[in-house]
């Protein structure tokens, strides 16, 4: 062998060793992981989670996404503060309410932006405002995220529990003291009960917004903490949700049912309810403030409006600023 020849040999034996030491870290990097913690049980709203790591999209984007169930906005919301998650799924509108108890979260994506809480009457009812509800019952539930709104609602409405019968009950309770018509409302979240109410009983909703309480709907939160030391894992999170919901807004809802169940095999879950749990969720995604935005982008108007309505329900105090409880800089 000549020396060129030999020189051109150990020149190509190196490139290669080179380019694969270079290919390396990068095919053996461990991927980011993260954990979210859902609201609560296996619903519609669920599905962009359940549907990214069916498709393997978390995968591509070099993240492993534990996603569990929970037992409530209020108590993923106190697991999330206490480090025990990095990510919550929960109405983000609670926020501010949290931060009077020494929460540090911050929402960094908003999905449904627009009021979810809803009064669900019967489609016959004649049931139609918040005026109508005179000597009328309503059933609730005391952790339910209307019960800070109730006598706001009624006020709007002029009304008051004098002159119209609220039904605390356990959460189990809840519906089957509607669709058994032991109550003429049922105070709850548009995309999860309506379609659960339609399926006993023919309903119908009246949006909490046309009384006045405009709240931020569901989101992804984290505490301030977890947004600095794993910035760039929530972005590609984000970046994952917001390819995920615009699939399923684009008319793949089913995806997203099928996701569900794949995932949840044992939860026994309706396939007809979750997909019109998902589709009522999405009707809430935009607000006038929003249109045109990515999904995720939150508007200072919406959350400067959930403050006040929660300043006139007197459950904060006033000098809270929509600022210090959303952020946009994981949008792109």
């Amino acid at each position: 062998m000549t020396f060129d020849r030999a020189v051109t040999k150990a020149s190509r034996r190196l490139v290669l060793t080179g380019a694969a030491s270079l290919a390396l870290p990068h095919v053996a990097r461990a991927a980011d992981a993260l954990t979210v913690k859902l609201d609560f049980l296996p619903w519609g709203l669920h599905a962009a989670m359940h549907l990214a790591n069916v498709n393997g999209w978390f995968k591509d984007a070099g993240l492993e996404v534990d996603v569990q169930d929970g037992r409530g906005s209020a108590n993923t919301l106190q697991l999330v503060n206490a480090g025990q998650f990095d990510v919550g799924q929960i109405q983000v509108g609670l926020l501010s309410q949290a931060a009077g108890n020494g929460a540090t979260l911050k929402a960094f994506a908003g999905f449904g932006r627009a009021t979810d809480l809803a009064v669900i009457v019967a489609e016959d009812s004649g049931l139609n405002k918040a005026q109508d509800f005179r000597g009328k019952s309503i059933v609730c539930f005391a952790a339910s995220p209307w019960a800070p709104f109730i006598d706001l609602w009624l006020k709007s409405g002029g009304l008051s529990r004098e002159t119209t019968t609220i039904m605390m009950v356990d959460p189990a309770a809840l519906f089957g003291t509607f669709t058994a018509g032991r109550a003429d409302g049922l105070m709850s979240i548009l995309g999860s009960a309506l379609p659960v109410a339609r399926k006993a009983r023919p309903s119908k909703a009246l949006m909490a917004s046309d009384g006045g309480i405009n709240l931020p709907s569901y989101g992804l939160v984290a505490t301030d903490a977890v947004l600095a030391a794993k910035r760039d894992a929530l972005r590609r999170l984000v970046q994952v949700q917001q390819r995920t919901w615009q699939w399923l807004k684009d008319g793949h809802l089913d995806d997203g049912v099928a996701a569900i169940v794949k995932q949840r095999p044992d939860a026994r879950l309706d396939s007809e309810i979750l997909r019109e749990q998902l589709r009522l969720s999405i009707t809430t995604f935009d607000t006038p403030a929003t249109m045109g935005k990515p999904i995720g982008w939150q508007a200072e108007t919406d959350w400067d409006a959930g403050l006040a309505t929660q300043l006139a329900a007197g459950v904060i105090k006033p000098g809270l600023k929509a600022a210090d409880f959303y952020t946009n800089e994981l949008i792109a």
